[in-house]
């Protein structure tokens, strides 16, 4: 398979203009069940997709951390559970390595005209989803804290640790960094976003074989356990749902956060205004002198059901249009990067679009990605706890990795 999606091009679409606007949803009959992940943004646009519900269609959603858990069982049973499922970069993977989800060629040509190319995630020559947003991790930072204490904003790594200290020594905040370290996902998240900045490949370029056991790993691993020598104990309960209260509670100066949560960190709902007055954001850091932000490249979208009618089928793509439509996005403008016609940045947009503007590389879209992230995340917070080495772990994510690429059949 070969699966596309390149930084310039959603670059290209946050610099597009004009749109237009839908005059109805016009499903006649039909269901709509969505499953997705649970932040700001997605909500907007199911939302907005609701908004098609009548006597004759039901549109209903779950929004959950665990929908990547959920979505291969709910999509292969014969009717899906879920019409729709809201994916990102990687989510989408396992539903293609399933044959789980349609292809959308029929659908685009006769109900996408509102659809750009750009959002237009081909593979195999077909259209198999429709991204709608950008989203890259990101600098956060206090900005009247680091200038009260004389430190410049942070463009690297090593900037940032070094600002830590300062921060520390000066008795201004104990823990001064917030980051996703938790075990599984997040942490390995972590890794994969630094590696990319050393400008290395994470695979041997044209192979599932690992390209990993090398100094760039070495330095991205020591990098992130100096980074948690500057986090709350609690490091390794961190995620985004966490370290966002952490955070508006005034406990840290400095963290690597997401983009599609900016927009609450800073809006008129954030629990202390004078913190999210104070939130700047910019590029994800650069690392070892090279100056390709830390941060994978993402893009969030919506797939629909192999196993559902083609009723349903139809009446869940018209919904998610009227989800994805430039009305949800003005409506909702401050809440992600939108790759929609129309879309202007915001103060909200900044570190993800610095992120575009500075090179940050793709997230990789390959078939045995997952199992890479699956490996990191599971071996790595020993070594982020102090009770190995760091070649040790970087051996046990190799082994992990290995077993589970040769038992998928990617590796002999």
């Amino acid at each position: 398979m070969n699966y596309t999606l390149k930084a310039t091009v959603a670059a290209a679409a946050l610099i597009a203009s004009g749109g237009g606007a839908l005059a109805d949803c016009g499903i006649e009959t039909g269901r709509v069940d969505i499953l997705g992940n649970d932040f700001a943004a997605l909500r907007a646009v199911t939302e907005w997709a609701g908004q098609c519900a009548s006597d004759t269609v039901t549109v209903t959603s779950n929004h959950t951390e665990e929908h990547k858990n959920i979505q291969v069982p709910a999509l292969s049973i014969d009717p899906a559970t879920y019409t729709v499922a809201i994916v990102a970069t990687n989510s989408v993977v396992p539903l293609l390595n399933a044959d789980l989800i349609r292809p959308l060629d029929d659908l685009v040509a006769e109900h996408g005209q509102q659809l750009q190319e750009s959002q237009l995630i081909r593979v195999d020559g077909r259209i198999m989803a429709i991204a709608f947003m950008a989203n890259a991790q990101h600098l956060y930072y206090r900005e009247s804290i680091l200038a009260e204490n004389g430190i410049e904003v942070p463009t690297t790594y090593e900037e940032m640790l070094a600002a830590a200290a300062a921060l520390r020594e000066a008795g201004v905040l104990e823990n001064p960094i917030a980051s996703n370290m938790a075990p599984g996902w997040n942490i390995a998240a972590e890794f994969v976003n630094m590696y990319l900045g050393t400008g290395n490949d994470l695979f041997v370029p044209g192979t599932a074989e690992l390209n990993i056991d090398n100094e760039e790993s070495l330095l991205v691993l020591e990098t992130l356990r100096e980074m948690v020598s500057f986090m709350d104990g609690d490091w390794a309960t961190f995620d985004s749902n966490t370290t966002a209260p952490i955070w508006e509670a005034g406990e840290n100066a400095i963290a690597i956060g997401w983009g599609s949560r900016a927009g609450e960190i800073i809006g008129p709902d954030a629990s202390d205004p004078d913190v999210a007055a104070d939130t700047r954001f910019s590029h994800a850091l650069f690392v070892g002198g090279n100056t390709i932000p830390g941060a994978a490249l993402w893009w969030d979208g919506f797939t629909i059901a192999r196993n559902i009618s083609d009723e349903d089928a139809e009446a869940s793509f018209i919904a998610m249009m009227n989800g994805i439509s430039p009305e949800m996005m003005a409506e909702n403008a401050e809440s992600a990067v939108w790759l929609i016609d129309g879309y202007e940045p915001t103060p909200a947009a900044v570190g993800v679009v610095s992120n575009l503007q500075n090179g940050a590389r793709p997230y990789p879209m390959l078939p045995f990605m997952g199992l890479l992230h699956t490996a990191l995340g599971d071996n790595l917070a020993e070594y982020l706890q102090g009770s190995e080495s760091a070649e040790q772990a970087l051996a046990d994510v190799s082994a992990a990795y290995r077993t589970a690429a040769t038992e998928a059949g990617f590796l002999n």
